[in-house]
Formats: C-alpha cells, structure tokens, sequence
C-alpha cells in the first residue's frame, strides 16, 4: 500500500505541473479515493461521511455477490463477460464526464455497473450490453448532472431502453440453466439471442411466461434455488434474499421499502388469485417469480431516487407491489418491476412532499 500511496501522490504532483495530465485527475483521483478514501464530507441525497461512501458501495457489492457467483454456475462464463463488458463501457462515459466536468468519479457506478447486468438475459449479444449501460448511465444520470441529481435509476433506464429497442433479443428466448455438478463453471455458453443458436442451450420460457401460457409452473424450491429460467442475477434468490438481509441488518438499506413492497405483491395477488386465479398467479409464486426480490432489495432501495421519508417509504412500496401486480395481470409484458421503480422514482419527490406538508403544515396567519 505505501508504493501505492507514494506512485498516487507523484501522479498528482505531476498533474499540478502537467496541465495535460492534470485533465486526467478525475481517474488517479478515483483511485485515491477507493484505496485511502476522500476527505469530503457530502450532503444528501448522498452518505454522509467518507468511510460510508466506500462502506456502502462495498457492502451493496457485497450482498450481490451470492448471485453473481451464481449468474456464472447457471449460465456460464459469459455471464462474467457481460459484467465486464458494463463495466468497461459504463466506466469509460463516466471517465468522460468525470474529465469534461473536472470532477470526480463517482463510486456509484460500481453497484450500476454491476446490476445492470443482473438484470439482462443471459444470451443477450453483447454489443447490446454495451449499448444499454452507455444509454442508461447517458440518460438516467448525467443528463440531469451525475450522480446524486437524477430522478432514475440509470440501470433501469438502459434495461427499458433495450426491452424497446430490441424485444427479441430481451424477451423471446430464454436459456435453461446448468444444473448439477459444476454447472456454468465449465461452460462458456456462447449463444446468439437473435438467432436461437442452441447448441449450448435450449429456447426456454421463464416461470411467468409459463403462468401466462397455461404451462407446467415450476415448483417453489426451483424458483428459490434459481433452477428456473430468467435473467443472469435474478433466478438465485435464495442469494438475493440472504444479501438482502445482510444489507437491511448491516443498515445500507431501509428496510420499510422491500417490507412494504413485498407484503403488497402477496397481498394484492392474493386478492387477485381469489377473484381471477387464471390473471392473478398465486402469491408465492409472484414473490418467487421474476427480478421482484433483485428490485425489492437492490434497486427500489436506491437511496438517490426513492422516497426519503420514512412515510414515504411506505406509501413507495405499496405503490410498487400495486403496480407489479398491475402490469404483470393485465399488460402485455409478463414483468413489471423494472417498470414500477422508474414510474415510483418519477413521483417520488412529490411522495415526499405531501408527506412533509402533512407532517409540517404551513402555519396560516
């Protein structure tokens, strides 16, 4: 660590004399940053400290870790490629504007850069990858001046994005999983999406496009352990669920969003699957189904774009499961929760401020 600490500091005083190299201090600066941390103290909507900037990122990492070990035994090494291929690209427009705006890089987009890719099909082509993260990370957050200033969160944006842009390659053919022994981790895998090139897996549909066509559902345990069809980090929730945990009890996330998201999607399908069992699927199933628990734990919790109050949070995560079990019923996407949260984080500020005027009513002379 001291060679590293003594090459940064001769970076920087080279950057001071170099105004060529000087234009490069948001990325050494980074690297400070992420080895020794900042001396800045920030306000919000970001942490307030400069170990819990580092401590957060490390942490949200952390707890995705389960199912991004296991994005690779299901779907082999391909999987790890896509997350590189987000990171890289991801990176380079952060570089960007870090230098244009001569400021410095964000720690955030190491959680973007990585649930990004949890939330995309496993034989996606990965040009798209590229694509979608640059689109999401252009217009979910610098075009509202970077991080800590946008409304949306940047991963969900560029996965929108690519479900409109590209239907197919998104949700018409679908990967079933390695199963037993050492799984993916002996594979590449190495399919065109858009062109059902098979010979490394099979056209599969996931648990909510079998409800949707009247197929065999797959059992409780498959879903848990992540023995089901679907995206690259979102089948193994059992994982989910244990990061999850580990991130309400470490206190990363407040824990009122996925409660509250989570009861209303068992609650509303429940009403639902009473009236109109073959629209509404049960409600387990829902719980079990789709990216619902990676959004609950990881996504809807993003503290830059939901609710800050604790009323909010609530009313933020009965909004939510209404809306899933709204757009999964009775639309023509068999998911719904990428677009839940961006729909939430448009009204999200206006959640907040009812909250507060009903809290701190204005005193009327």
């Amino acid at each position: 660590m001291n060679l590293i600490r003594y090459l940064l500091d001769n970076i920087n005083r080279i950057g001071e004399n170099q105004p060529l190299i000087g234009k490069f201090k948001p990325i050494y600066k980074a690297l400070d940053d992420f080895f020794y941390g900042t001396d800045k103290v920030t306000s919000l909507p970001h942490v307030l400290d400069h170990l819990d900037i580092k401590r957060y990122m490390s942490l949200v990492i952390l707890g995705l870790l389960p199912a991004t070990i296991a994005s690779i035994y299901f779907w082999g090494w391909r999987a790890l490629l896509i997350i590189i291929v987000s990171y890289v690209f991801g990176g380079a427009v952060e570089v960007i504007f870090a230098i244009t705006r001569k400021k410095d890089i964000h720690e955030g987009f190491l959680v973007t850069g990585l649930i990004f890719p949890l939330i995309l099909p496993p034989s996606i082509p990965l040009w798209m990858v590229a694509v979608g993260i640059v689109f999401g990370i252009l217009f979910g957050k610098e075009v509202f001046g970077g991080t800590g200033r946008n409304i949306f969160n940047p991963a969900l944006v560029g996965r929108i994005f690519l479900s409109i842009a590209f239907p197919r390659a998104m949700s018409a053919y679908w990967q079933k999983p390695f199963i037993g022994g050492l799984g993916g981790f002996v594979h590449y895998q190495n399919v065109d999406a858009l062109t059902k090139a098979t010979a490394d897996a099979l056209t599969y549909a996931t648990p909510l496009n079998l409800f949707r066509s009247g197929g065999e559902l797959p059992s409780y345990y498959n879903l848990l352990m992540g023995f089901s069809a679907g995206c690259i980090g979102e089948t193994f929730r059992i994982g989910l669920i244990a990061g999850g945990l580990f991130l309400i009890l470490t206190r990363i996330v407040n824990w009122r969003i996925p409660l509250s998201f989570l009861a209303s999607v068992l609650i509303f399908s429940f009403i639902g699957n009473h009236f109109m069992p073959s629209r509404f699927a049960p409600p387990i199933f829902q719980l079990l189904s789709g990216g619902l628990l990676l959004g609950a734990f990881f996504m809807a919790t993003d503290p830059v774009t939901c609710p800050f109050t604790r009323a909010g949070k609530w009313i933020g995560g009965v909004i939510l499961g209404f809306l899933v079990i709204l757009i999964r019923s009775f639309s023509g996407y068999v998911e719904g929760v990428m677009f839940a949260i961006v729909l939430l984080n448009v009204f999200t500020p206006l959640i907040d401020r009812i909250v507060l005027d009903i809290k701190y009513p204005k005193v009327v002379e």
